[in-house]
């Protein structure tokens, strides 16, 4: 778990949240409870006392201008992570992340640029995440147009929203 104030940009795909809840159907343990379904844009961000004006303005400018229209159409499954690939997002997770370049992705533990995903489990031992992965696939392709990205934060009572950024111009 993360240490409180921890912050991270993301793109809710509130249409994905089925697979959250499938997801939690098999196993309640590999889904992160009061996190909707979402992509990371730039996880770890700024530490939440550091969330300023100032940083939602120069987050406002690295965002792109407009909907974002996305597609999940594959389940991609290593070890005891299941995910789905947003790619059309990742355009938008290299321009946030450039902005603000001190904040190194995921801690770096997966390279400077990873590919951006959604989660649809974590930690799963290996049964659980094939019979995830099954399942999630029954549920593909999603659509869904995105207007804004959401910076939110760690917080004991759990994740709460701090601000949303629309990319409507």
């Amino acid at each position: 778990m993360p240490p409180w104030g921890t912050t991270a940009v993301l793109a809710l795909v509130p249409q994905a949240q089925p697979l959250l809840t499938l997801a939690a159907e098999v196993d309640p343990r590999v889904v992160r409870p009061g996190v909707p379904a979402h992509a990371a844009l730039l996880y770890p961000w700024l530490p939440a006392d550091r969330v300023d004006d100032s940083a939602l303005e120069r987050l406002r400018g690295a965002t792109p201008v407009g909907r974002i229209p996305v597609r999940l159409a594959e389940v991609e499954r290593h070890d005891g992570f299941v995910a789905v690939p947003v790619p059309e997002l990742g355009a938008a997770a290299t321009a946030v992340r450039a902005a603000f370049p001190h904040q190194v992705p995921y801690g770096g533990r997966f390279g400077p640029n990873p590919p951006v995903h959604l989660t649809v489990a974590l930690d799963a031992d290996a049964q659980v995440a094939e019979a995830v992965a099954d399942r999630a696939e029954t549920l593909l392709p999603i659509s869904a147009e995105l207007t804004s990205v959401h910076v939110v934060a760690l917080t004991p009572a759990g994740w709460r929203e701090l601000a949303e950024v629309p990319l409507a111009p």
